[in-house]
């Protein structure tokens, strides 16, 4: 393991320095009450004035316009009534489970060599390219890969990717179920996600059949829609609790490995191979308002961003065959770009839900005087580090977090949940946001009322935002954490480059 990084900071949130720009957000957040608190010391001063006889003239008053009285009660009760019926059923976070494979499943750097050697389908320029994208991908050594690929031969077939399927789901569910209490036959909604693994019977059947969930169920099986899939999924989940009752929604994140490890040499397509890595998270969503006090969190904002009209966006993740007729995924130059308008457009809809009114002025004004007063100025870019806590940002390779570190402007600190997943699980596709989430709660830095920003991009393309707020503080010493036994020795220092270990 790298060398840890000393841990007397790592759970202290990194506190702004007072200047101008931190007095103006503080003025402008605080406008209404500044402004409220003296009208109504000037309405107490002039309330404690009335006489008896004032009260009398105004009830008099009241008895004269009893038909405007009752008029305007009846509208307030029924403006009132409606806006209860019509605004949206909270969704609640009951909690979550991150699957943790046994050791015997860990794969070093050095494994992932021997056994990329040991296939016999690279050529040698191709296991030195896989190992320069392996030292610099910011991976550890205790990553993870299944059954499948780390036997000597190899043997993907459908049996053995149903068997890791089995594995990582049924060992989320089965966590996340003792963690809640809650009993299978009450779900009333399952969503399972899986990017490249789509076999029939689907995997929600195989979670019905496991879990044996009751007949009338609300299954869906989600494929093909890449890292993002997760918040896709949740934003589903929250959509179908908008219709049901007083129920549970059990959401399945994982991506599958045994049948999607390329054995060509297409250099686009060697890094999934590099970069990906065996996982899978569950997830537990309620509307029950009962549920509310023993929830983590709640759901406040889903936004989905689809660049799909555009050509190049849809083929920078594309799925096809090689020259040789190898199935692979196929990462295009273009990809880091394309992230970044993505991301442009999704926070461009996010912002106004978030952001609070100072830096929504600061952007408005920058705007006017750029395109209306023709201005030569850098467009604003707001602070979104004013409107949450925590930022888990989908850990899909070292240059994805560090595009995002940049132009976030985020410190060390928010960035550190989303390198260690990254360092220690890999990427793991649409469940990493799970893996730093937990990370957050192992350190104890999730208090009562911060807000977390989960974003994701993936194929199609997408960029997909979930905002959740912490409902209590989390308690990492009462909390079962696949981070738990080991986060101590968390953060680490990730070398640019780490050498790895050759055969004499």
């Amino acid at each position: 393991m790298a060398d840890p990084v000393p841990n007397r900071t790592v759970n202290q949130r990194p506190r702004q320095p007072f200047n101008l720009k931190l007095l103006y957000h503080y003025l402008i957040t605080n406008a209404f009450s500044l402004v409220l608190i003296p009208l109504l010391a000037v309405a107490y001063m002039r309330m404690s004035t009335l006489t008896a006889d004032d009260l009398r003239a105004i009830w008099d008053q009241l008895q004269y316009n009893v038909v405007s009285v009752i008029i305007s009660s009846t509208l307030i009760i029924v403006l009132s009534t409606v806006y209860i019926m019509r605004r949206p059923r909270p969704v609640y976070l009951l909690d979550f489970s991150c699957y943790k494979p046994d050791d015997a499943r860990k794969v070093t750097r050095e494994i992932f060599m021997e056994r990329s050697e040991l296939a016999g389908t690279f050529s040698k320029e191709n296991l030195d390219f896989q190992r320069k994208i392996l030292e610099r991908s910011g991976l550890g050594q205790d990553t993870y890969f299944p059954e499948a690929v780390l036997n000597v031969p190899p043997n993907p077939c459908m049996a053995e990717a149903r068997k890791e399927a089995e594995v990582v789901m049924f060992g989320a569910i089965d966590e996340l179920l003792a963690k809640t209490g809650v009993k299978p036959k009450d779900i009333g909604i399952l969503v399972v996600n899986c990017s490249l693994f789509n076999p029939t019977p689907s995997l929600s059947s195989m979670v019905v059949n496991h879990y044996k969930l009751r007949g009338n169920i609300s299954s869906f099986n989600l494929g093909g829609m890449g890292c993002s899939a997760g918040l896709i999924s949740i934003d589903l989940a929250k959509q179908l609790l908008q219709v049901q009752r007083n129920t549970y929604a059990l959401v399945v994140s994982m991506e599958n490995i045994t049948l999607n490890w390329y054995w060509g040499n297409n250099r686009s397509m060697l890094l999934s191979n590099c970069l990906f890595r065996m996982g899978g998270a569950a997830i537990l969503l309620t509307n029950r308002r009962s549920e509310r006090r023993r929830a983590k969190y709640q759901l406040v904002h889903t936004v989905r961003t689809h660049k799909g009209p555009d050509d190049r966006a849809y083929r920078c993740v594309f799925q096809e065959e090689d020259e040789t007729s190898r199935t692979g995924v196929a990462l295009s130059k273009d990809l880091m770009a394309i992230a970044g308008e993505a991301l442009k457009t999704n926070i461009t809809t996010l912002g106004p839900l978030v952001l609070p009114m100072s830096e929504q002025l600061m952007f408005l004004l920058t705007l006017a005087a750029k395109r209306v007063l023709g201005m030569k100025i850098k467009p604003y870019l707001p602070d979104f580090k004013m409107a949450f806590e925590h930022f888990c940002i989908h850990a899909g390779g070292r240059a994805v977090l560090d595009e995002l570190e940049k132009n976030l402007e985020l410190s060390d600190w928010h960035m550190e949940p989303s390198r260690m997943t990254l360092y220690r699980w890999g990427n793991t596709s649409s469940s990493s946001l799970w893996y730093e989430l937990a990370y957050s709660e192992a350190k104890g830095r999730i208090r009562k009322g911060d807000r977390t920003w989960q974003i994701a991009f993936g194929s199609g393309f997408k960029c997909n935002s979930a905002v959740w707020r912490a409902l209590r503080s989390v308690n990492p010493a009462k909390e079962k954490n696949p981070w738990k036994d080991e986060i101590d020795n968390f953060p680490v220092h990730v070398p640019k480059v780490e050498a790895i270990a050759t055969k004499n």
